[in-house]
């Protein structure tokens, strides 16, 4: 943003640009460019630089993410898991076993995405399954039980409104 602001500045300086242009040319709104402008034109000190980050800091740095990533890796039966699956609580208390930092389960995935790792479910089929079966099964079985709306009867309505005779209401 700090160098957006500065070739704002250039731009300003330049004089041959509508505040239009410059917002449209560095991706910004025209409400910000005419804040900027006004901070320019008054020679505000600090303008460039802006009003820094926003919200709370991170609690894990670089090197933390780093080292929660590489132990991930390791999958999750070698921290002591029976499975290999990554849940969200379990990725939780690894992460406090490793860096000493207590994040909620329900934050976890924001971590995770800045990690770039993604959501994947295993498929959830039968070790055992019959695959002829159950092309059998859906193609003969299921459709004589399966529910149709309406089934071609004809619909009806109730009155929704005591005393009411015609059904409006």
């Amino acid at each position: 943003m700090r160098e957006r602001r500065r070739r704002a500045a250039r731009l300003f300086a330049a004089g041959r640009r509508s505040q239009a242009e410059i917002a449209r040319e560095l991706n910004i709104s025209r409400q910000s460019v005419s804040r900027w402008y006004e901070a320019w034109r008054r020679d505000q000190s600090g303008w460039i630089v802006g009003a820094g980050r926003a919200g709370r800091r991170p609690k894990l740095d670089t090197a933390q993410l780093q080292q929660v990533d590489e132990v991930l890796r390791q999958g999750a039966q070698a921290h002591g898991f029976g499975t290999d699956l990554w849940t969200l609580p379990r990725v939780a208390a690894v992460i406090e076993r490793v860096t000493g930092i207590h994040y909620h389960p329900g934050h976890v995935w924001k971590i995770l995405a800045a990690m770039e790792w993604s959501l994947q479910r295993p498929a959830r089929q039968a070790r055992e399954r019959k695959e002829e079966a159950r092309r059998r099964w859906v193609a003969k079985r299921w459709p004589a039980i399966k529910k149709t709306p309406g089934g071609g009867e004809p619909g009806f309505s109730l009155r929704t409104k005591a005393g009411s005779r015609s059904g409006r209401q």
